[in-house]
């Protein structure tokens, strides 16, 4: 089994030298770069729109794993594609139709992907797994960087990983994510892992080797 691939939060980052540190993290071995957009309202804190990860969009070639924690979220789905994400993942909570949300996805030529978040049962995604890329288990409630891991996440990644079966489908988790905790994750099915405090400490390409390690040490 492939190790788990690393997304780094820029949640966490300097927001001012924002494209200096996307480029840090992206010559420190990250894999995809992962963004975290809330809108004050479906989570309780704001942070940033399309016109941001346009800007930062020709400092790096990894994947923008673009995570929109904003209600409603379908007339904002073409902006943040063309802004240049490469993979939009929305909650069920965030709008009416989950399966026209993520077929609208799709149609815009991205990755689509459904965030549970700790209350938001698996059974959420039963009827759309066949157009569903990537299961996002949030390990702490939205809204803000840096808080504690919840430990019930590992049994929810291996319910996803049972629900999903043989599909192709991927499963990250993103809260607390740390060596500590990295290869319960990985042992459960996990196969992107999303850190932010952890890895913007002044020094990520140490900080994305030990968790790729921990990760690997299932």
């Amino acid at each position: 089994m492939a190790p788990p691939l690393i997304a780094p939060s820029i949640l966490a980052a300097d927001f001012a030298r924002l494209g200096d540190e996307v480029r840090a993290i992206d010559e420190a071995g990250a894999d995809w770069i992962h963004i975290d957009v809330m809108d004050g309202h479906f989570v309780p804190n704001l942070s940033f729109g399309s016109p941001i990860i346009a800007a930062i969009r020709p400092v790096t070639s990894k994947p923008f794993d673009v995570h929109l924690m904003i209600a409603p979220v379908d007339p904002y789905l073409a902006a943040f594609a063309e802004a240049g994400a490469d993979r939009l993942t929305v909650h069920p909570e965030a709008g009416p139709h989950l399966h026209r949300t993520l077929e609208a996805i799709r149609a815009l030529g991205k990755s689509a992907g459904v965030a549970l978040n700790p209350a938001t049962p698996v059974s959420a995604i039963d009827h759309v797994l066949d157009v569903v890329d990537l299961v996002l288990v949030m390990s702490v409630n939205p809204g803000f960087g840096g808080q504690a891991f919840i430990p019930d996440a590992i049994d929810k990644v291996a319910a996803v990983k049972q629900a999903i079966g043989e599909r192709d489908i991927l499963i990250e988790v993103d809260g607390g994510v740390s060596p500590a905790n990295a290869g319960a994750l990985a042992t459960a099915g996990a196969n992107v892992l999303v850190a932010g405090s952890s890895i913007f400490d002044g020094n990520p390409a140490g900080s994305i080797s030990r968790l790729r390690e921990a990760a690997s040490a299932q």
